[in-house]
């Protein structure tokens, strides 16, 4: 590897970048006609590898070993997340072109009968299913431990976006998806605010519910109470359908409150919006304010954009955060950790495994996600919009460095740029991202469809336009 050459080429570009972050970043030139064809070709790749994991039943597994010269074999296990990512990777690849329409129709509707077939409790999908049977798995395929079923909002709401996408892609389809969500009522997952005990109704989603107990069953110690990470999809999903309400939104924290253990000692003030006082509290980061997530990873700011625009309905508050904290995570890389490549987010552990990974000063958690290294390929995926030239070039190093590219399946799943370590893997879960970020890249708003309309149009659009974050 030549970490050194790369980072004065390109990694001292993205350093000269303001440190104050108080200014917008400046729009990139367009691709060339031959970086276009790279990330065409770059999808092209991705989108094999969600087809390689995708079992005859037509769910996307979790994952492929393609370490291997032979056609690698999905896993069993699979997700309500990951079958979402197979819906709308294969509606990217007809809107790029890559397969027909005839094509997409034909796999959106196995996939669709599949997910028919699931079972399900209180409307919503298991954690874990066989992917090649659709059974609920009651133990892990690779250890044998027991899993006790449980219903997760922040994957029901992958699945719920899929399946949206599927529907707006291919209106043979919306009849069926109506059916299956006709029963999918966010209120479920949702305890409401009491203002007298605002920790016991707190007016936030609980993390998920184990349904094998009487009434709705045994519910998470926790809510998901920080707004900047990727469960706030299951809240835009419940606001637009309306079987959220909109105050929900308000009750999500910025920042957790002054005093209250968190990573830093956040700076802000007291707002009052939609008759709730809301924290608007921001953390700094190289003298950068921003809102961070809850374990500082890219994807928990970063995924629901891709569907959402709350860039463009909230560019002074959503938007502007958005860019800082993709600016942080580049000068983490680049300037302070000094490893020559960026972009840090839950993936493979290049050695086996999974774990998280992020920038730990820009999420809330005290002892929250460390960069160890480990550079995250569809983190620099999900940064196109906001430093597009960098991903570029982050990416195109990380293939010419490490071999992280395969032209077979698309960039493996993560890069130890201490040792040279490539992960043998790619997941459904990072190569959804990946699919859905290059389509809203190189076709603006493919995906966005049903996330422009209705409900979120009339509900959730005036509530991110009313934001104002304190940075």
């Amino acid at each position: 590897m030549n970490r050194r050459r790369f980072l004065t080429s390109v990694g001292t570009a993205a350093a000269a970048v303001s440190i104050s972050g108080t200014a917008a970043h400046a729009a990139a030139p367009p691709h060339t006609a031959r970086e276009t064809a790279r990330l065409r070709e770059w999808f092209a790749a991705t989108y094999r590898s969600v087809m390689t994991m995708t079992s005859d039943m037509g769910l996307a597994a979790d994952k492929i070993d393609v370490s291997g010269t032979g056609t690698p074999v999905p896993s069993v296990q699979t997700s309500p997340t990951n079958i979402g990512c197979g819906l709308w990777s294969t509606v990217a690849a007809a809107g790029l072109g890559v397969i027909s329409h005839s094509a997409m129709h034909q796999r959106l509707t196995r996939a669709l009968s599949a997910i028919e077939r699931l079972e399900r409790a209180h409307g919503f999908w298991f954690n874990w299913y066989d992917a090649h049977d659709g059974s609920v798995l009651t133990a892990w395929p690779e250890s044998g431990d027991t899993v006790r079923p449980f219903l997760s909002t922040v994957d029901n709401a992958w699945l719920v976006t899929g399946l949206r996408i599927a529907a707006d892609a291919d209106p043979a389809l919306r009849h069926r998806v109506a059916a299956l969500l006709a029963d999918a009522d966010w209120s479920y997952f949702y305890t409401p605010y009491d203002p007298s005990d605002p920790v016991a109704g707190p007016g936030q989603l609980r993390g998920g519910f184990w349904p094998d107990k009487p009434g709705k069953g045994e519910p998470t110690g926790h809510h998901y109470g920080a707004l900047n990470t990727e469960p706030r999809m299951a809240s835009y999903l419940g606001i637009a359908d309306g079987s959220l309400p909109g105050e929900h939104y308000w009750h999500l924290f910025r920042t957790l409150l002054p005093g209250m253990g968190q990573e830093q000692e956040p700076e802000g003030t007291y707002v009052t919006i939609g008759g709730v006082d809301v924290w608007e509290g921001h953390y700094t980061y190289r003298g950068r304010k921003l809102v961070p997530t809850w374990g500082g990873s890219m994807f928990e700011a970063l995924m629901v954009p891709l569907f959402v625009p709350e860039p463009e309905w909230s560019p002074h508050s959503w938007g502007t955060t958005h860019q800082r904290y993709v600016r942080s995570q580049i000068e983490h890389g680049l300037v302070e950790e000094k490893y020559g490549y960026w972009g840090f987010s839950p993936a493979s552990i290049p050695e086996g495994g999974y774990r998280e990974y992020g920038v730990d000063a820009i999420g809330m958690q005290e002892d929250g996600y460390n960069s160890l290294g480990v550079v995250t390929p569809h983190a620099s995926f999900l940064s196109l919009p906001q430093a597009p030239a960098e991903a570029l070039a982050n990416l195109t190093a990380l293939d010419r460095d490490f071999g992280a590219y395969d032209d077979r399946y698309g960039f493996r799943d993560s890069v130890d740029v201490t040792n040279g370590r490539v992960s043998d893997f790619v997941l459904a879960l990072d190569q959804g991202m990946i699919a859905a970020a290059l389509a809203q890249h190189l076709r603006p708003g493919l995906l966005q469809a049903p996330f422009r309309t209705g409900g979120f149009f009339t509900r959730v659009r005036p509530l991110l336009a009313k934001e104002r974050f304190s940075i």
